[in-house]
């Protein structure tokens, strides 16, 4: 057997494509009711109450704000209505330009995904920082991301840290993930470690998967926590029990290693042919070398 070597990666930072698209993707791949969750919305069998009346109605004139939000929600998830992306969007305008705190966010996802708009990220960061001046949670995060990426708005670490933080101070579980990254790289926030640790463990219970393996990496590096093989283990084992690619074939370093666990080449080729069916490339290497 070759010499057993450390081969534990940090996941590659800046790729934007997972949580920028995700509305997209989960829409994609289960349908718009589902990706209701991730909307920052109300829940979704609590919206579609009452029917809709043709031509002009009370609700145009009196300006209902949540009436309005709520036949926008209809339009675009087709319940009650017919599903049609355009008029969703233009009643979630009418929402927000009522006050609606959780239209701004919508219409933010609309001009983010293209979706009854024009695909307009600098109109998305307008809709976002409406929706996160009222401290709605989810605009922040979105808000955020975009200054992270430098979409529709100048790239600003700082900025995006900034956002980031105002959601994770509400518990918003993706922004503490951020949070703690931009303090692992010292993007934005000074570098430190410990505040890593503190805000990745706090995704990471919330059942985060890329602040569980990330936590793990700190904890097997001693970094802003004291080293510990087995607390490693530990969470970078609930990341790859949730199907994480990278984090499946870090368990399956831990066991080739014997680093928190016995070392066990049996259960290395397990891990490393879960992470290699994803696809991971050092997974497909170790399996050939074995």
């Amino acid at each position: 057997m070759a010499d057993k070597v450390e081969l534990l990666h940090l996941p590659r930072s800046g790729d934007s494509s997972i949580v920028l698209s995700e509305t997209r993707s989960i829409l994609a791949a289960r349908g718009r009711k589902h990706a209701a969750s991730i909307m920052a919305c109300k829940p979704v069998p609590k919206l579609f109450a009452g029917a809709m009346s043709g031509g002009k109605s009370d609700l145009d004139k009196q300006g209902d704000a949540d009436e309005q939000f709520r036949r926008g929600e209809r339009h675009y998830y087709g319940k009650s209505a017919q599903e049609d992306d355009a008029q969703a969007a233009v009643w979630f305008r009418k929402s927000g330009d009522q006050g609606n705190a959780s239209a701004p966010v919508s219409l933010g996802f609309r001009n983010k995904d293209g979706e009854g708009v024009s695909q307009d990220y600098q109109q998305a960061a307008v809709w976002y920082r409406r929706a996160a001046d009222q401290g709605h949670a989810r605009a922040e995060f979105n808000l955020g991301l975009l200054y992270d990426f430098g979409l529709g708005v100048p790239q600003d670490s700082a900025q995006a840290a900034f956002w980031f933080r105002k959601a994770a101070d509400q518990g918003h579980a993706d922004a503490q993930y951020r949070l703690g990254e931009h303090y692992e790289k010292g993007n934005g926030v000074q570098k430190d470690y410990a505040q890593a640790a503190a805000w990745y463990r706090k995704a990471a219970d919330q059942g985060n998967a890329v602040a569980q393996l990330n936590l793990g990496f700190l904890y097997h590096r001693g970094h802003g926590v004291p080293q510990d093989y087995a607390h490693a283990e530990i969470w970078i084992r609930k990341a790859a029990e949730q199907g994480h690619e990278r984090a499946e074939f870090n368990l399956g370093m831990l066991y080739y290693n014997g680093q928190g666990v016995p070392q066990d080449d049996a259960q290395a080729v397990v891990w490393f042919r879960k992470a290699a069916a994803q696809g991971n490339e050092n997974a497909i290497f170790k399996l050939r070398a074995l």
